[in-house]
């Protein structure tokens, strides 16, 4: 906050609408012209990296209906459907003079008043997402107008002093640029780092589970488990046990429930779901389309059980009907055969793969919560840099609520 007081010495900052600090664009005109373009559509640009990775090549005679919006370099686009999700990026040289899907808000920067790079930022920030939130609307497939997005007011420092203003701003920049790439690389090297464990935890996993033949004894999974599906709650009202169905994760809350923890979860029915497996550590609500496993016998421990069936994923997979909705049939499932360690031997694999499990998947230990912490720090450290005064109105309005 002191560097930001020093940076702006002072200065006077106008708060202006993004409708007031870019320039029109336009749409193309199929009927003329005869070249192709490259389409960017919502799905060409990723999310996580802010940034274009794959395009479509159209003409006039394949062009879909919502290309139609001309870009230029340096334009950043925002994707106005689904906008929480923040699908942003700048148009580089590569793209210049393509056609964007009218998903698309388009903001050209009037650069004799505000960095392209600097509107960038703050469609980024926590400001922006919060704006986003409060002035979307549907629920069901929310959007933001082109109109209500260039509402949105940013600060521009010395209004008066173009050259002094610009050069505020790309210090600022520059700043969130340097961050920008340190939390890029840490996160990289993280991610990077994170996928050499998951893939050194699948070779020990797979070691730890492979039996020779003779050396232990298999079972199915009927002869040792209780296995059945749940049905849906009765009503809607909201309380603290999760509903686990045909999703790979948990949704929804209930305030019943009807299965004990440590139980294993793996969907019935469902398009991507079919394969995945679960292991519930608290009590929670079992849906139609999930199946619960419990092992019923001293001789096996259910997690143990979870270890081995997550690891058998593919043959899983292999025992459904994948043609229509994908189905896993109970029948299949019960003649599924499971190998029988000692005890003993099945709790030193549990400690083994549970330690594993938690320094490569759980968010609150080992290398995930790394990589969340930094974004996070990355967040925080921007949001103060685009601490500026608030506008007169705001701080009028904030006065009057108090």
């Amino acid at each position: 906050m002191n560097f930001l007081e020093k940076l702006l010495d002072g200065v006077a900052v106008e708060w202006k609408t993004l409708g007031d600090v870019t320039l029109p664009t336009s749409n193309i005109k199929w009927r003329d012209t005869s070249r192709s373009y490259r389409y960017i559509d919502l799905t060409s640009v990723s999310i996580e990296r802010k940034a274009i990775t794959a395009t479509l090549e159209i003409a006039s005679n394949n062009a879909p209906s919502r290309a139609q919006k001309l870009v230029e370099k340096d334009d950043l686009i925002f994707a106005t459907t689904r906008p929480a999700q923040q699908r942003y990026c700048l148009i580089n040289e590569q793209y210049a003079g393509e056609v964007a899907s009218t998903g698309y808000c388009v903001l050209r920067a009037k650069k004799n008043e505000v960095l392209p790079k600097w509107i960038l930022h703050w469609i980024a920030s926590s400001k922006f997402k919060n704006y986003v939130e409060e002035n979307q609307s549907g629920s069901a497939y929310p959007a933001i107008s082109d109109a209500r997005v260039k509402e949105f007011k940013i600060p521009v420092p010395c209004p008066e002093n173009p050259k002094k203003s610009l050069e505020i701003q790309a210090e600022i920049v520059r700043i969130l640029d340097t961050f920008t790439e340190l939390t890029a690389e840490l996160t990289t090297e993280l991610t990077t780092e994170l996928t050499a464990r998951k893939k050194q935890y699948n070779h020990y996993r797979d070691q730890l589970l492979s039996f020779e033949d003779g050396e232990v004894e298999w079972r199915t999974h009927g002869d040792l488990c209780s296995i059945g599906v749940g049905r849906a709650p009765v009503g809607n009202e909201i309380g603290e046990y999760a509903f686990v169905n045909a999703g790979t994760t948990p949704s929804g809350f209930v305030a019943a429930y009807n299965t004990e923890p440590d139980t294993i979860t793996t969907p019935s029915r469902g398009q991507g779901g079919i394969g995945y497996v679960g292991y519930q550590t608290t009590r929670f609500w079992c849906g139609p389309l999930c199946y619960r496993i419990r092992s019923t016998s001293e001789l096996l421990s259910t997690r143990f059980l979870y270890h081995f069936t997550a690891n058998s994923m593919k043959e899983i997979i292999g025992l459904a009907n994948m043609t229509g909705v994908p189905a896993l049939n109970k029948k299949d499932l019960v003649g599924f055969l499971v190998p029988m360690p000692s005890p003993a031997e099945q709790e030193r694999i549990v400690a083994i793969l549970d330690k594993f499990d938690a320094l490569t998947n759980s968010i609150t230990e080992g290398l995930p919560r790394e990589i969340a912490l930094r974004q996070r720090q990355y967040e925080y450290y921007r949001d103060l840099l685009l601490s500026f005064p608030k506008p007169a109105s705001e701080m009028s309005i904030e006065s009057a609520e108090k």
